[in-house]
């Protein structure tokens, strides 16, 4: 019986290994989301101030409003972009950058 306990606590220690690293992934994921997502569709054309003419945005605006009769439909991706670009993301997706980062500090501090 001995011999099991040992067996599985140092199998249980080597599954823990990768738990940190996984962690620091996935905050590391959560922070480029906050912060790449709306530069990236900022560079794309979704900005503040509206869709910028000439922009990768204008031409996906255009498609969608063709396709979709003369309007961009409310809910489409074009309008998700926009609304992301013009407002960032989320409360809660920043909260949640500030909870794994408090998390990767009361692990690795």
């Amino acid at each position: 019986m001995g011999q099991i306990c040992k067996e599985r606590s140092g199998s249980l220690k080597a599954n823990l290994v990768g738990i940190p690293g996984s962690v620091l992934g996935g905050v590391a994921g959560l922070a480029v989301a906050t912060i790449g997502v709306p530069a990236a569709l900022g560079a794309a054309g979704f900005t503040g101030a509206g869709i910028v003419a000439g922009s990768l945005a204008a031409k996906m605006m255009s498609a969608a409003a063709v396709a979709n009769g003369g309007g961009v439909a409310a809910g489409s991706a074009v309008a998700a972009l926009q609304s992301i670009g013009a407002a960032g993301l989320s409360v809660a997706t920043t909260a949640a950058v500030t909870a794994g980062g408090a998390l990767l500090a009361a692990i690795f501090l």
